[in-house]
């Protein structure tokens, strides 16, 4: 019998054994990929000395292809909690030095162990991805894993904060379980997602690419929008992912946390006074506005790459973490298109969920025209912004900056989308349309005769006299302020400010929607 001095010694080195994953000799493969292991990956992530492990001792239970003989502990995933800057984590990094970190029925019961465990105490799910797929020789016991992760995911959205980092390989059903996060992060040149890999395309359509150009960090964070951050060090990635956490709660019940300011809340920038071009087309830069009136002039920019003509972001005002959405002139004019809908529509959801505030800065001529647009159902995704707004009760904050013209008006958070306190600086253009558009509209038939009895002259100036009544009449902020919909008309250089007060006084804002299962949003 042994004694218990041998036991511990047993533990120990089972504890040494599990913590080699898969071997030196993997360890050194996946190190010279230039990749990190899941447990230094877990040591760069969590606060010195916190982690504590589950399951360490896990193994898998296959039989088949010889499975039976491949037995390591922990069975390719290292799950547990612990802190990042003193607030409690959990945590699952996939080891791809085990079985290419390949997903089994026991891997899978690990992570959903964790993920119930944050459930239980309210606290956010950081996942690793680095892993070759389902594992094939368990078959059905993979998918079924697959689904009961997938199901977990489902039932913590908007309770807990989700966040997956794409380490490494991501193919097939595991892309799921990252797409139902809030965030995924991507490894620029090592990581990549794709439901069906290039061999299967070159089978079935016949087409030549390379993984990165199927799946890659450039491919998702530009044109897709699947990815919402990408780092080109690992490193990098750990530090995005500590910031990104920094802006919001632990869960849904518990509000933002709160960081001292030292900027003044009354500071005033003079150069927003004239930051709006004379010339109504001439663009300006929204990041330049945004720096002027957040803390420290500080922005956490959430997906950057895509769909540049909408901004989407975290900053603090006073010390309090806000979502900020706003349009950039730089871009399309500022036009509202299908991708920067939806991009918008899905942050503003997930502020509402984690009782972030919304800071909106408007400047949008409209949504972009043309049939492709119309065929990519752009209806559908406005739809999705307007839902959005109207469906959300944190406090919301709008400024109007510039143009706010038709639909495009309604969906960037409107008052009648109960938006709380809504501001327009002197330079806001409220209306239908603009002028020039709504003077050839409601003067058509009356230019038309001038022109076919060959007055083209007399039609042009007639024209621009009816535009510049129109923009008397409604290419300002004061025809909205008439009926209450704009609540004050501020000095630019003051929005600091009013943004701080305003804030301030919806502090304890409470308005509930009807009680319903959920509602139907136009996916």
């Amino acid at each position: 019998m042994n004694t218990q001095a041998e036991k511990i010694t047993e533990l120990v080195e089972l504890r040494a054994k599990a913590r080699m994953g898969g071997g030196d000799k993997a360890i050194e493969k996946q190190h010279a990929k230039g990749k990190y292991t899941a447990r230094e990956r877990i040591a760069m992530l969590l606060d010195e000395g916190s982690f504590e492990e589950m399951d360490m001792f896990v193994e898998h239970r296959c039989t088949n292809f010889g499975m039976e003989k491949k037995h390591y502990l922990g069975d390719g995933v290292v799950t547990g909690s612990g802190t990042i800057g003193g607030r409690l984590v959990f945590v699952f990094a996939q080891d791809f030095t085990v079985s290419a970190g390949s997903l089994s029925e026991m891997l899978a019961s690990k992570i959903c162990k964790v993920m119930d465990m944050a459930m239980k105490v309210g606290a956010p799910v950081i996942g690793l991805n680095d892993s070759g797929g389902a594992r094939l020789q368990e078959g059905i016991n993979a998918l079924a894993g697959y689904a009961e992760i997938f199901q977990r995911n489902i039932m913590a959205s908007g309770v807990i904060p989700q966040i997956s980092a794409i380490m490494g390989p991501c193919a097939g059903g595991a892309v799921y379980s990252p797409a139902l996060t809030d965030f995924t992060l991507m490894m620029e040149n090592t990581s990549y997602m794709f439901l069906t890999g290039p061999a299967v395309v070159k089978t079935v359509l016949g087409e030549d690419v390379t993984q990165e150009q199927l799946g890659g960090a450039s491919v998702h964070s530009t044109k897709s929008g699947v990815t919402h951050l990408t780092a080109s060090t690992e490193e990098e990635a750990i530090e995005t992912i500590k910031t990104l956490l920094s802006y919001i709660p632990q869960n849904n019940l518990e509000h933002t946390p709160k960081v001292e300011c030292n900027d003044p809340i009354d500071r005033m920038e003079d150069y927003l006074n004239e930051i709006i071009p004379e010339n109504p087309n001439m663009p300006y830069d929204m990041y330049e506005v945004i720096a002027g009136i957040v803390d420290n002039g500080e922005f956490f920019e959430i997906q950057p790459l895509f769909a540049k003509n909408i901004i989407i972001g975290f900053a603090r005002f006073n010390g309090q973490s806000v979502g900020i959405v706003a349009n950039q002139p730089k871009q399309l004019a500022g036009v509202l298109d299908s991708n920067a809908s939806r991009k918008g529509a899905r942050f503003v959801r997930f502020c509402d969920a984690f009782n972030i505030p919304i800071v909106t800065l408007v400047d949008v001529p409209g949504f972009l025209p043309g049939t492709g647009q119309e065929y990519n159902a752009v209806i559908l995704h406005g739809a999705k912004l307007l839902y959005a707004y109207g469906e959300c009760t944190v406090p919301k904050v709008t400024v109007t900056l510039r143009k706010s013209y038709g639909g495009s008006h309604i969906v960037m958070s409107c008052k009648q989308l109960r938006g709380d306190l809504n501001y327009a600086w002197p330079s806001a253009e409220i209306a239908v349309m603009g002028a020039a558009g709504a003077a050839s509209v409601l003067y058509a038939k009356d230019t038309k005769e001038m022109i076919k009895a060959g007055k083209k002259e007399e039609a042009d100036a007639f024209l621009a006299e009816k535009e510049e009544e129109y923009t008397k009449l409604f290419a300002n902020p004061y025809n909205a302020a008439k009926y209450g919909y704009i609540d004050d008309v501020i000095e630019p250089r003051n929005t600091r400010f009013r943004v701080i007060r305003a804030l301030a006084q919806l502090a304890n804002k409470k308005v509930y929607n009807p009680k319903r299962k959920h509602g139907n949003i136009p996916l």
